[in-house]
């Protein structure tokens, strides 16, 4: 007999049985019968069925993202363990995507590096030019998400001047047609904090007042949404990873640098203004990635084991933005 017709015949057989007796025999169903994904939402509807006329369960339709293909189907194993362990109720920061399950290969990111080598950004507390530490942290990225299948991801590169550079960033990501944006940067803080020190025999500045991460989004984005859903993943990714968020600018002492702090436990920021975060197409997310003028943080920011961290934090948010469920079951 075919499962659906069993669950038909043993569904009309336990009609106004009381509700341990009705319990027993779905449980006596359960063991009995193979599980796979398409018969995984039966029990749930079988319980919730009329008393006096069981109907079939009707099965949702998924909602097609417009620019993301649909995911492959899941593998023998792992689609028995998820139908195993029946509904998932995801966190509601997780859950945002679930509609928009995503191929990886058709996933287009664009990892856009900040600044550029004519503009070169902060300079280090070791003078070393901020562009430099974006673009090798940039590339390991892309390194690591195309080996995850994300065969799709870009690194932007742009040229020029400040200001004029990031039209170009944003018109270049638009051409491109990009289903995420994450820019690459690392901090420093305003000249008003800077302090004088001597290395190699030269005139430094640096400050160790600040550290940490920090990710901004702006609410002028066209998918503002989707842009936080995926900063409160790239930031709790970080913060697994034993990284700190910098505080310091929800204080009034960042002066014009100061910005609203959107999750005090994750370090997510609003930057409204930003060209690159509110003139984009797509969800655009600006990840700090540790301050250079701090000068511990700086030697730090340069050690290969936190550039895998950080690289491995993005690695994995965008998993869990491609696919919920992956944040609570890990790999199968």
């Amino acid at each position: 007999m075919r499962r659906c017709e069993l669950i038909r015949v043993l569904g009309g057989i336990v009609v106004g049985l009381r509700p341990h007796r009705l319990l027993v025999v779905a449980i006596a169903m359960f063991a009995l019968l193979p599980i796979e994904v398409s018969d995984a939402g039966w029990l749930p509807d079988f319980f919730k069925g009329s008393s006096k006329h069981p109907k079939a369960p009707k099965r949702a339709k998924s909602a097609k993202p417009a620019k993301l293909a649909r995911h492959h189907a899941p593998s023998k194993q792992r689609a028995t363990r998820l139908a195993a362990l029946g509904p998932v109720a995801l966190p509601p920061s997780v859950a945002k995507p679930a509609a928009g399950k995503c191929d990886p290969s058709t996933l287009r990111i664009v990892l856009d590096v900040g600044h550029t080598a004519e503009s070169e950004g902060a300079i280090s507390a070791r003078n070393v030019a901020e562009f430099a530490f974006n673009l090798r942290l940039a590339r390991l990225i892309e390194e690591k998400l195309k080996a995850e299948g994300f065969v799709e991801t870009r690194l932007l590169l742009t040229e020029g001047k400040a200001r004029p550079s990031l039209f170009r960033r944003v018109a270049a990501a638009n051409n491109l047609h990009a289903d995420l944006l994450l820019s690459i940067h690392h901090d420093s803080v305003p000249n008003k904090m800077l302090e004088d020190w001597e290395f190699e025999g030269k005139k430094r500045h640096f400050s160790d007042r600040f550290s940490g991460y920090s990710v901004f989004v702006s609410r002028s984005n066209p998918d503002f949404k989707t842009s936080l859903v995926f900063a409160e993943l790239v930031a709790r990714e970080m913060k697994a990873e034993g990284l700190q968020y910098a505080e310091q600018y929800s204080q009034p002492i960042m002066g014009r640098d100061q910005h609203p702090l959107l999750n005090k436990d994750t370090g997510v920021y609003s930057y409204d203004k930003l060209i690159v975060l509110r003139k984009t197409a797509m969800p655009a997310v600006l990840l700090e990635a540790g301050s250079i003028i701090n000068r511990d943080e700086e030697l730090k920011m340069d050690s290969p084991e936190r550039r895998n961290a950080i690289g491995s934090s993005i690695v994995s948010a965008v998993k869990e933005f491609c696919e919920p469920r992956w944040a609570l079951l890990g790999p199968l």
